[in-house]
């Protein structure tokens, strides 16, 4: 089961949250599935202006914005690193620089910052976090928001990107009273079973082209009150159950 399928499987009507919206990939699907809302992130202009393309004309239950998510309100720099002239999207990030690397240029665009705790959510049911290291500054701003709305969130935490993410992540989400579990053909296991070592390889450098084979990177985070239920669900899902 892929990220996508994830959040189709437990679909609740409600709020669906992308952040790093991007292209629009998971912003679409969620705008098709029944009852749903949708606010799609995406603080990199180039970005933003495909994603606007791609759901043009908006449908009135999308919402798109140019922010990035943190723990705070204000700007923000959002680095963008370039290799041999072609910018590397899929790496821009609030978190790091990236001139320490051979062969790396940047681009820095001035961003604004909000928090999602600031936008007063009642009914957000899932998220979507996409952040390029900025995971745990995004989740410290929704604090409030996944206390009170219990959403399931599929997120994308890469040592490579913040050294201890998938420490310190998981661990803020433990606080809040969540189970973490990553997914590898079908087999959903909890987050202390994962072997950093073997499944969490990849270089820093946007230069350096690495296929690890077997790297995982996204990891599923449901409200431990529900997990039974849910987990059961997502295997039967998988045709396990």
């Amino acid at each position: 089961m892929d990220e996508l399928g994830f959040h189709r499987t437990l679909h609740r009507p409600g709020l669906l949250l992308d952040v790093g919206a991007h292209d629009g990939d998971f912003t679409r699907p969620f705008a098709a599935l029944p009852g749903s809302r949708v606010l799609g992130f995406e603080p990199l202009p180039s970005a933003f202006a495909r994603l606007e393309a791609a759901m043009a004309p908006c449908p009135a239950h999308v919402e798109l914005r140019r922010e990035a998510l943190g723990d705070h309100a204000g700007h923000i720099t959002l680095t963008l690193p370039v290799v041999a002239g072609i910018a590397q999207e899929q790496w821009a990030s609030t978190a790091k620089g990236y001139a320490q690397h051979a062969g790396v240029a940047e681009q820095r665009h001035e961003v604004p910052l909000i928090t999602l705790d600031s936008l007063g959510l009642t009914d957000l049911t899932h998220v979507k976090l996409d952040a390029e290291g900025a995971e745990y500054e995004v989740l410290r701003g929704a604090h409030e928001t996944l206390t009170r709305c219990r959403p399931v969130l599929s997120v994308e935490i890469e040592e490579r990107h913040r050294a201890g993410a998938t420490y310190s992540v998981p661990a803020f989400l433990d606080a809040l009273g969540y189970d973490a579990f990553w997914e590898w053909w079908g087999d959903w296991q909890p987050l202390a079973s994962f072997d950093r070592d073997r499944m969490h390889r990849a270089n820093p450098n946007p230069a350096v082209f690495e296929d690890p084979g077997d790297y995982v990177f996204v990891f599923y985070f449901l409200p431990r009150e529900h997990t039974r239920d849910m987990l059961g669900r997502l295997r039967a899902a998988e045709g396990l159950e």
